[in-house]
C-alpha cells in the first residue's frame, strides 16, 4: 500500500466535514488496522410524537407497568420495539 497522507487539523466540525466530502478516506486511513468498539452509554436519537390513543388503553398499560415497576411510557416502548421485530421477521 501506498504512503497515506496526513489528515489537516480542523478549527470546526464544518470545515472537517466539508473535507470528508471532497475526499476519498482510504488515501488517509488504513482500514485493514481498524478495531471493533464498542460505546455502551451511546443512547439512541429520540423523537418526541404525539398519539392519541384510549383512555382505556393507557389505564391497561398503567396497571401493566406498575407490576413490573417501570413507567407506562417505557413499558409502551418495550412493547412497540418488540412488535415491530416480530412484524419485521415475518416479512423476511
Amino acid at each position: 500500500m501506498s504512503k497515506l497522507k496526513k489528515i489537516p487539523k480542523f478549527k470546526t466540525e464544518d470545515e472537517e466535514r466539508a473535507f470528508w466530502s471532497r475526499r476519498d478516506s482510504t488515501k488517509y486511513v488504513d482500514y485493514s488496522k481498524g478495531k471493533k468498539v464498542l460505546f455502551p452509554n451511546l443512547r439512541p436519537s429520540l423523537r418526541t410524537i404525539s398519539i392519541r390513543l384510549p383512555e382505556s388503553l393507557i389505564e391497561k398499560l398503567k396497571v401493566l407497568a406498575n407490576e413490573r415497576d417501570v413507567p407506562y411510557q417505557s413499558l409502551l416502548k418495550v412493547f412497540l420495539a418488540e412488535r415491530v421485530e416480530r412484524e419485521l421477521v415475518h416479512k423476511e
